[in-house]
């Protein structure tokens, strides 16, 4: 099968590829703000993003395959947007890691906080909303 020159896939030929990439979304009202998260998995990454009022402003990277921290990637210039970013996506990274501890790719997490709150409620609410997604 060529995928790039359009030609069709035999019946049952789709089952064996990796594409689409899995997708899953998860929404709701936390602390006032609307939250949208998505996670989609793809080969050799998986990308979870939470976006407050369609913003996304912040890009860290873990990789699950070590013990290396997150690393900011794009955005996080303020020390608590940076730290903020870092607890977010350790914690997602933690949460894959128990839910399949032989998990190895790179996650990827893009934030788009309408508003930096150290709130607990807010904080559980988004991973709430982001362990939906996992």
């Amino acid at each position: 099968m060529d995928v790039l020159s359009g030609n069709q896939p035999a019946p049952g030929e789709m089952e064996n590829l990796p594409f689409p990439a899995q997708t899953r979304q998860a929404a709701g009202v936390i602390g006032g703000v609307q939250t949208d998260v998505m996670a989609v998995s793809f080969s050799d990454k998986i990308l979870v993003t939470i976006s407050q009022n369609g913003r996304l402003a912040h890009w860290l990277h873990v990789p699950l395959e070590n013990t290396n921290p997150a690393t900011t990637v794009l955005g996080g210039r303020s020390g608590e947007l940076e730290s903020i970013g870092h607890l977010y996506a350790c914690q997602i990274a933690n949460a894959i890691a128990t839910k399949n501890p032989s998990e190895k790719r790179l996650l990827v997490v893009g934030l788009g906080l309408d508003k930096l709150d150290a709130d607990r409620d807010i904080f559980f609410g988004i991973i709430d909303l982001v362990l939906r997604c996992i």
